[in-house]
């Protein structure tokens, strides 16, 4: 069972998403919270897997909560929003966020996505991750390898060049032909040797050393 979290400022919205969510036997929504500060309270209180966070809420906004809420527990952050890539979701993503979903997204993407971030893998397309991606490239790099990168094997480091380059897990299966249940192996391992918590972490963390 997947467990839950709902944190929107609007309440209108909370309710759309747990219908949405509500018919899949295997999600379980189990809080809903108002705005940041209390996502941070409620997911410290039920642990879920996945937090489903709005990003423009009063007080603490979702990319402060996200930060505190990836530091403090095992639950992954799905971010909601009505921009594609804008800046609070750049932001949000380097926060530690598994992913952002458009809140026009339908009922099955919204699935899809809950699914996708709770089995450790990220809710955004390779067309998505690539241009987050743009957005490091574009911007000045330190052009120092990620604090863990000497600890890589050479495929693990194959494999975090790859990702900064936005390749899906089947792209990733394809350039280096291995199967995608090798390439999950290999990038689990990346991020614990890093230190990092979602694949999109690590393709930022390639990026911005100009791997």
């Amino acid at each position: 069972m997947i467990t839950v979290v709902l944190a929107d400022d609007h309440a209108a919205i909370r309710a759309g998403l747990r219908m949405l969510l509500g018919g899949h036997d295997d999600i379980d929504v189990v809080a809903e919270a108002e705005n940041g500060a209390s996502a941070v309270t409620v997911a410290r209180t039920h642990r879920p897997d996945v937090v489903l966070m709005d990003i423009r809420m009063p007080g603490m906004d979702g990319i402060e909560a996200t930060r505190h809420i990836v530091e403090t527990t095992a639950s992954r952050v799905l971010v909601l929003t009505t921009f594609d890539v804008d800046d609070y979701v750049f932001a949000a993503l380097h926060a530690g966020a598994s992913g952002f979903l458009l809140k026009t997204a339908s009922a099955d993407e919204l699935v899809g996505a809950v699914r996708s971030v709770a089995a450790g893998d990220g809710a955004l397309g390779p067309g998505a991750t690539r241009a987050v991606i743009e957005r490091f490239v574009a911007s000045p790099r330190t052009t120092t390898a990620p604090v863990g990168y000497d600890d890589l094997t050479p495929r693990e480091r194959d494999v975090l060049h790859l990702l900064g380059r936005g390749l899906s897990n089947h792209e990733l299966s394809t350039s280096l032909q291995v199967s995608e249940a090798t390439v999950k192996t290999h990038v689990s391992r990346v991020l614990a040797k890093l230190g990092l918590e979602s694949r999109v972490q690590a393709a930022i963390a390639a990026a911005e050393a100009g791997l």
